[in-house]
């Protein structure tokens, strides 16, 4: 089973013991907010370009806000289900769908108070490893400061490449993805001058 389809079953269940209403890591949003997004992303042909482009944000939103009225048990069965055979999704879940099931499953997890990283396996953190640097080099927008990922054993990577400021981020893969998202309950130690991590930590993070 691939770590797509292996997230998604782990984030549905999580998304069940917590309940509908707890919070996230997304802004404001509750589970049942992110259920319904997440459903928009993969269900709502109409909407899914307004994820990304914010002149179509509006319909978007729409539609999500419409969905987070269904049925909570409803909502997790469609989510745990995965892509229908007509969506775009479909064929490329195992890639598409990777950091996104994993991120989420954290954005919930860590919504919680008193998280622990979870142990993943070492295949798991090197498939974590390759989308961190993926996503490293299209993160950290706005900053002219050069960015160093190292995970534990080693491997060391410099994802951008700016000015002669640097912040090494050293933690698991897992660890490194969630920031370069943009998350901040994450567990990492930074070098870096002070001023430069802050102005890390306020960079445009994500996608």
């Amino acid at each position: 089973m691939s770590l797509a389809r292996r997230e998604r079953h782990a984030l549905v269940k999580t998304m069940s013991e917590v309940g509908p209403e707890a919070r996230t890591l997304c802004g404001d949003w509750t589970t049942r907010d992110l259920a319904a997004h997440l459903l928009v992303r993969e269900r709502r042909i109409d909407a899914m370009p307004g994820i990304m482009l914010p002149a179509l944000a509006d319909h978007t939103e729409k539609v999500r806000r419409e969905l987070t009225d269904r049925q909570w048990a409803h909502l997790l069965a469609d989510i745990d289900s995965g892509p229908p055979k007509w969506s775009p999704l479909y064929l490329v879940d195992s890639v598409a769908n990777a950091t996104e099931m994993f991120v989420h499953h954290e954005d919930v997890r860590r919504g919680e108070s008193g998280w622990e990283p979870r142990r993943l396996s070492a295949e798991d953190q090197d498939a974590l490893w390759k989308y961190a640097r993926a996503i490293g080099r299209t993160s950290y927008g706005g900053t002219d400061i050069t960015v160093v990922f190292e995970r534990p054993g080693g491997d060391r990577v410099t994802v951008r490449k700016r000015g002669p400021q640097t912040v090494v981020l050293r933690g698991e893969p897992s660890e490194l993805l969630l920031h370069a998202f943009g998350r901040d309950e994450i567990r990492l130690e930074q070098d870096g001058s002070e001023a430069d991590i802050a102005e890390l930590t306020g960079s445009r993070r994500g996608l």
